[in-house]
């Protein structure tokens, strides 16, 4: 039986199409009926083959076939019809040519329809279609975005000749994953291949440094940015403003803004949110009105580390006043971390009532992050009536979320409440949810190395304790003496 594909989708008048029918005559004629493909048409088109017909003319009528589908499928996806197209693609017993996969895989990448480009490629895999080079790497781009970093690492696997585009696929995809430590792994291998990293590698590098709070390694990649005459773009500049900032560099972070030629509202941002982070209120401030005067706009990124340095300088009235300029002035619509921001900076400041009213009248408060905000507030306040509020709402919109369950028992230890304590942490012990142990972590010697809250899996603990225990000797035959007062 001879099947093209079958589809059923409405037209723009509101008729529906013919699905795709195949059927045999008494005669031994197969009947191919075609619902039409193009948008507005509604022509049925009937083709008869014979089955006793020459090879040759089979053969030409599956030509036909297979142009009439391919062309269809471009004109969809052309006209931004994706999902129309997949649709079609997946009903097709047909192999199309290496371009239109090519497309088809371009839009469900560009548009983040990862599920849609995971059709593709088993409609790929059902027909016998074995993708070239090109189109592996199409593949292993989609499934890195996607966040399947197995079905990536085996296509990037199976690439006979790996350039660079994708090794930083995968690079960005661990990176994106939360996996910076493979992700500089790959980048130290690729390096050691022989090929030089460009623009796109180095943003990843320095996301995944920044995350990590690697500064020389950072450094190390920034210098070989600067050895290989490499022109930073927009992203990769603030990047690396970014990396400099939480790796605790701030003057390292300014001085890559300042040598940033092609700056725009992410490169500021960049340098706002860095100062935001080290607390500098004032350089926020100074720095945000010198990107409006010099003709920049803020964006929603922007106003947030505005609000959060407000926050935490207790600067009321001018959190408000930002707040209210961002759709006032700019056609900003705020979201729920900037109602958070909003709740945090009155919660502060104690007006816990006037916080508790802003949120009922904010139109996220189906957002967990905003009760969330309320409920620290409170608990830094002692205001128990609240907290229980607060945590009610939060718990209601996030069950799972193990780290306020102890801001809760802190909270109730703090007022003595040891059965309420018992109660939580009896309650999070029975549905098994843990809070991630906290962490620091060092570097050395290009090796990053963590240390988790009570643990002692690192592999040089012992060593480690000892090193401790010589120290505190010294310390003593010093005459130091430990202020335990507080």
């Amino acid at each position: 039986m001879f099947s093209l594909c079958s589809s059923v989708y409405p037209e723009p008048n509101g008729s529906r199409c013919l699905q795709t029918n195949v059927s045999r005559s008494p005669s031994g004629e197969i009947h191919v009926i075609v619902g039409p493909m193009f948008a507005g048409k509604t022509t049925t088109l009937l083709h008869r083959i014979k089955s006793e017909s020459s090879n040759g003319s089979f053969q030409a009528e599956a030509r036909k076939n297979f142009l009439r589908l391919d062309g269809t499928l471009k004109d969809l996806c052309f006209s931004g019809r994706l999902t129309e197209a997949v649709g079609i693609l997946c009903r097709a017993e047909l192999q199309l040519h290496s371009k239109t996969y090519s497309l088809l895989l371009q839009e469900c990448i560009f548009r983040r329809e990862y599920k849609k480009g995971r059709r593709i490629h088993a409609q790929m895999i059902t027909v016998g279609f074995v993708p070239n080079e090109y189109l592996k790497t199409k593949l292993l781009i989609l499934y890195a975005k996607a966040g399947d970093l197995e079905t990536a690492h085996i296509l990037f696997d199976k690439l006979l000749a790996k350039t660079l585009i994708p090794w930083n696929a995968m690079i960005a995809g661990c990176v994106q994953k939360g996996l910076e430590e493979v992700g500089l792994g790959l980048y130290y291998k690729m390096r050691q291949s022989g090929l030089t990293p460009d623009q796109y590698t180095f943003a990843s590098v320095f996301r995944a440094c920044a995350s990590l709070a690697t500064l020389e390694q950072g450094k190390r990649a920034h210098g070989v940015l600067i050895k290989g005459q490499i022109s930073g773009n927009v992203v990769v500049n603030s990047a690396l403003i970014d990396m400099y900032f939480k790796c605790s560099s701030p003057t390292d972070g300014h001085l890559a803004f300042d040598k940033s030629l092609d700056r725009n509202v992410i490169t500021w941002s960049a340098l706002i949110s860095g100062y935001g982070q080290h607390g500098k209120v004032g350089e926020v401030l100074e720095f945000f009105h010198r990107m409006i005067n010099e003709g920049f706009r803020p964006n929603s990124v922007t106003f947030l580390a505005v609000l959060s340095a407000c926050s935490h300088g207790g600067l009321v009235n001018d959190g408000w006043e930002y707040f209210l300029s961002m759709r006032r002035d700019y056609g900003i619509q705020p979201r729920g971390k900037h109602y958070a921001a909003m709740v945090d900076l009155l919660g502060r400041a104690g007006r816990l009532e006037e916080a508790y009213e802003f949120v009922l009248n904010s139109p996220c408060m189906e957002h967990s992050v905003i009760w969330g905000a309320l409920l620290g507030a409170c608990r830094i306040h002692g205001n128990m009536d609240m907290v229980k509020l607060a945590a009610k709402q939060f718990f209601e919109l996030e069950p799972e979320n193990a780290g306020k369950y102890v801001v809760l028992c802190n909270a109730y230890a703090t007022f003595g409440l040891w059965d309420s304590v018992a109660e939580i942490r009896g309650a999070m012990k029975e549905s098994g949810m843990k809070k991630e142990p906290g962490y620091s972590m060092i570097e050395v010697q290009r090796l990053v190395h963590f240390f988790f809250m009570g643990g002692n899996s690192h592999e040089q603990t012992e060593q480690i304790y000892e090193m401790i225990k010589d120290m505190i000797c010294i310390l003593k035959d010093a005459g130091y003496v430990p202020d335990v007062s507080g």
